[in-house]
């Protein structure tokens, strides 16, 4: 079964030096994290905050090329968790069929952001992943961890 996620942030991991994106649940009661480089992360933040770069970045190209065949991009899915890496495929309709791209989640993620598609995760995916992890992680932050520091 799939659960459709929404993008609720994106935080950056001083202790990794990486970027997480955060995905829930429409309950908010399942939280995805999924850590992302800052190439990454910048196309998913672009595609948060609409901004539109002077010349078209990868996932722009890519929107691009897909409506002027006109296929449709149906979702996007965070299909598995193996070894600390998540997967997803990006799911196409063109003409009268359906494909399914293998894809990293952070590409799935910037797509289906720039094409208006729904994000979904697996409930296997869901169990795979702990969110204590995190909610470790977020109770051991400081304010000078998100780059500015109060005097």
């Amino acid at each position: 079964m799939l659960n459709q996620m929404n993008v609720r942030g994106l935080l950056f991991d001083p202790y990794n030096n990486a970027y997480i994106v955060i995905l829930r649940d429409e309950q908010n009661s399942d939280m995805l994290p999924i850590w992302v480089g800052k190439s990454e992360a910048s196309a998913i933040s672009f595609a948060l905050e609409k901004i539109a770069p002077p010349r078209p970045m990868t996932h722009d190209l890519m929107k691009s090329i897909l409506d002027n065949v006109e296929a449709k991009v149906i979702s996007a899915v965070v299909t598995d968790l193996k070894d600390n890496t998540y997967f997803a495929k990006i799911h196409l309709l063109y003409g009268d069929s359906e494909y399914s791209i293998d894809s990293r989640p952070s590409d799935a993620i910037a797509v289906a952001l720039r094409t208006d598609a729904p994000i979904f995760a697996t409930e296997e995916v869901l169990r795979k992943q702990s969110s204590e992890e995190l909610e470790r992680w977020l109770e051991n932050l400081k304010p000078e961890d998100f780059g500015k520091s109060e005097s």
